[in-house]
């Protein structure tokens, strides 16, 4: 989600605030008539809002407070309550604030972390939308994992609501909070055996929301046995890292990846090496690893963004406080040196976006109007010396492109493009599920055009909500036709493991021989490897061989 390449990317403009719902807010709602529906669960009953139709539940408890002695320990089950809890309001977010940094600025452009709720410990909780309940029918479930890398972001984010997704398909959306960063991935195990998931814990979180549903997700009208984990960025590379999780197996049904590049996660050693830094900028003894669980949470997250702050130009996805390899909660990386073969029956979507990195440089308008010698210095920063035959071939490729376009061209097939055709590739040596490849090409109209095909676009296409995140996608008449198409073209994927429908040309599934291709756009076609010449290229300075 940061690529150690963007050194002016703003990790704060992720992370918003968006107060709760306060009880004022909820009396004025009784006041105004509001329908309240109420629901089941294993742990209590709770009382939702039925919104014009879709039954809104947001805030459930699936795991215990993670404070305390629960800090860094795989998740517990949440205590029982008796009477009807309110379900009405996002609970926390997962805590992610650098606390000696100012208040992050309003406005952000990026979608996971836009218009988060408070943050707290007290974060495994999730967010149910349904036609109906209870009602025997058996409708796909939509399980969304956030984007923010694996350090932010929240499943609450205005944009990927899930009512208009539930009233279109006929489906079951669920969205989640989990542990991130140093809270859910400091792996402690080499100081304590009671430590041993704790450079899990965040993974384990997801596996846990993803029991409840299981468990319960009848009650809200969904298939326990339809289930399909989609997410983008971040959210992609949690799907990845499930895929290759055997306490995941069976939990799951379809993956869909978006803009997600988990081709590794962080190695052992890396792990180990974060967690003694931590414990040095604590000054914590390794015998003494257990106080970690008494500090208060602002020291943690101090000690954290200090040890992030002290490794620059390390690329936070596979170095930082991400999962890491166990040989047990995570035997092997997701995709290397091959795929896992743990889930590997279960159906594939994946893609990514034309131009990923442009939402990288939102903050850094310089990006923007290179020149060649400006395109060619940062190329050289990434390629070393491959950027010159490089950017040789994308000039061939692209005749008429400016500076900056070469540079948004290549850095983003470097960072996403090339790792998710190279996913697509060793999923398909699986000879299992199917696996649906698809690169996006429509280019959002807002600030100028100059975005093109940002990171995150595809997110409002897929939850039908382009009106809501008008800032990124215009909200336009051509937004609003694409949406229509793309969101039943997930909606299709969730139910039967498959995204072809009448409003998109037929979509082959990928094949390392074919290697078909849907090119999202206003109009959308497949095509046989697409970016050949790129792919190669960009494969050979990644050693994606």
């Amino acid at each position: 989600m940061f690529p150690a390449f963007a050194p002016h990317l703003d990790r704060r403009a992720f992370l918003r605030s968006f107060a709760f719902l306060s009880g004022a807010a909820v009396n004025a709602a009784r006041a105004q008539q509001t329908t309240f529906v109420v629901a089941e669960t294993n742990s209590g009953k709770i009382r939702g809002i039925d919104n014009q139709g879709i039954k809104t539940f947001k805030g459930i408890p699936y795991g215990a407070d993670t404070s305390g002695t629960n800090r860094f320990m795989p998740p517990a089950d949440p205590p029982l309550w008796t009477g009807v809890r309110d379900a009405l309001a996002y609970g926390h977010s997962a805590p992610q604030r650098d606390p000696a940094a100012p208040p992050p600025a309003q406005g952000a452009f990026g979608v996971a972390g836009q218009g988060l709720p408070a943050e707290g410990e007290d974060c495994l909780v999730l967010n149910v939308w349904t036609p109906a309940l209870n009602d025997g029918r058996k409708r796909p479930v939509m399980f969304w994992c956030h984007g923010g890398g694996f350090a932010s972001g929240s499943g609450s984010s205005p944009d990927t609501d899930g009512t208009n997704l539930a009233r279109r398909g006929d489906v079951v959306v669920v969205s989640i909070n989990h542990r991130l960063n140093v809270l859910g991935f400091a792996d402690l195990s080499e100081f304590s055996t009671d430590f041993a998931a704790s450079g899990d814990v965040g993974m384990l979180d997801i596996v846990k929301a993803l029991q409840w549903v299981r468990a319960n997700i009848t009650q809200f009208g969904g298939d326990p046995n339809t289930v399909m984990i989609f997410g983008q960025s971040g959210g992609g590379r949690k799907v990845e890292t499930l895929l290759a999780m055997p306490g995941a197996k069976g939990l799951f049904h379809r993956a869909t990846i978006e803009s997600g590049a988990a081709i590794q996660v962080a190695g052992r050693e890396i792990a180990i090496h974060n967690a003694e830094q931590l414990l040095a900028k604590l000054d914590v003894r390794k015998d003494q690893v257990h106080d970690l669980q008494k500090l208060p949470l602002d020291r943690i997250m101090t000690a954290y963004f200090a040890v992030v702050r002290d490794s620059p130009g390390v690329d936070q996805t596979v170095s930082g406080f991400t999962p890491a390899v166990d040989g047990k909660i995570l035997p092997q990386h997701p995709f290397y040196p091959s795929a896992s073969p743990v889930s590997a029956d279960v159906p594939v979507m994946i893609g990514c976006t034309r131009t990923e990195m442009t939402l990288f440089s939102t903050n850094d308008p310089a990006a923007f109007r290179l020149d060649d010698a400006g395109m060619r210095a940062r190329l050289t920063d990434l390629l070393k010396d491959q950027a010159p035959p490089i950017i040789d071939l994308y000039r061939k490729l692209n005749p008429g492109a400016t500076p900056s376009d070469i540079y948004f061209l290549v850095a983003s097939d470097y960072r996403y493009v090339a790792p998710t055709f190279k996913i697509a590739e060793r999923r398909a040596a699986l000879r299992k599920g199917p696996v649906y490849l698809y690169y996006f090409r429509w280019e959002t109209p807002v600030q100028g055009g100059r975005l093109k095909s940002p990171h995150t676009m595809e997110i409002p296409f897929a939850f039908d909500n382009v009106k809501i995140a008008a800032r990124l996608t215009g909200g336009g008449p051509e937004a609003m036709a694409l949406a229509d198409k793309l969101s039943d073209t997930w909606i299709a994927f969730a139910r039967t493991g498959n995204p072809n429908n009448p409003k998109m040309p037929r979509w082959p599934a990928f094949t390392t021989k074919d290697r078909a291709t849907m090119v999202i756009n206003n109009v959308s076609k497949v095509v046989n490897d697409p970016l050949r010449e790129q792919r190669i290229a960009i494969s050979r300075a990644l050693n994606l061989t």
